[in-house]
């Protein structure tokens, strides 16, 4: 691998919703909501899932810059292919491979994910940080923070940060037996922050899509090939994790973290220093005992 993946649909659509017409729009959000099965079927089907005429998909694939629905439909499976990759499938090339004896591998490595850092800076929409930051901003709303396997790492990052600046946080971090009693209760007032990465885990998106029903916002962080639960998100924080690595970089996801919190502490800073003071005092209570 060298360098970064090629743009995906979803990345290429994201940038382009302000400019598309209103049915272009409807057809891309129904792509969106199921990334990408509508892409994977014929422009009648697509068309007629969307509520759209067959002339309005062939508009929206030559404005996402393809020449034919059938190169559209390629590039969908190759994402297909990429999103199922894991570490044991994913390689540095050769060519890579020599570079890393002639530069330090950490630098080679560095510069892989500044690139990735980039690329998903421009994929952040300040409408959607902005709407992320005032759901986890209102304190009348519980937050519930969860990720996987691996992202649970970056789902325990947020709650540390999130737990300092207000209360009616909760990670879980238990086994997926206990997670149902998290779903009790739910309400439209609950707010969800959810981590989901490629080869996306299955416990993981029916929580999500369960709260989605009864009502909670979803907040989600997932890469560049959409966790289905894009589909329910009120939300949703698709980062660039590809890498010169077999592994994913959660760099990008790790610093949109830190920026919201920065964000979140910014607007409410007089209140924050408040209960931040007090934790300091009954810490240091606490430690003298």
């Amino acid at each position: 691998m060298t360098g970064l993946p090629h743009t995906t649909v979803a990345e290429m659509i994201r940038r382009r919703l302000d400019q598309l017409t209103p049915t272009e729009r409807k057809a891309a959000l129904i792509l969106l909501g199921n990334y990408p099965v509508p892409g994977l079927q014929t422009v009648a089907q697509f068309a007629k899932q969307a509520g759209v005429s067959n002339p309005t998909i062939l508009r929206l694939i030559a404005k996402l810059g393809f020449g034919a629905y059938a190169d559209f439909q390629q590039r969908l499976r190759d994402e297909l292919e990429a999103r199922l990759r894991s570490p044991l499938t994913k390689g540095v090339l050769a060519a890579d491979a020599k570079d890393l004896v002639e530069i330090p591998a950490f630098a080679k490595y560095w510069e892989s994910v500044s690139s990735a850092m980039a690329a998903s800076m421009h994929l952040i929409r300040p409408s959607e940080f902005d709407g992320a930051v005032a759901l986890l901003a209102d304190e009348t709303r519980p937050v519930t923070i969860l990720g996987g396997r691996l992202t649970s790492s970056l789902a325990l990052q947020a709650y540390l940060h999130l737990r300092e600046l207000r209360s009616n946080v909760t990670f879980i971090d238990s086994q997926t037996a206990t997670w149902a009693e998290h779903l009790l209760g739910v309400t439209p007032s609950n707010t969800y922050l959810l981590f989901d990465i490629r080869r996306y885990q299955e416990d993981v998106v029916r929580m999500g899509q369960e709260a989605a029903a009864r009502g909670a916002k979803i907040i989600l962080f997932t890469d560049e090939w959409l966790s289905p639960l894009s589909a329910v998100a009120e939300h949703v924080f698709a980062l660039r994790i590809a890498v010169n690595s077999n592994w994913d970089s959660f760099a990008p996801i790790s610093v949109l973290i830190e920026a919201m919190i920065a964000r979140l502490s910014a607007l409410n800073w007089p209140k924050v220093k408040a209960r931040m003071e007090e934790l300091e005092v009954i810490r240091r209570k606490l430690d003298a005992g």
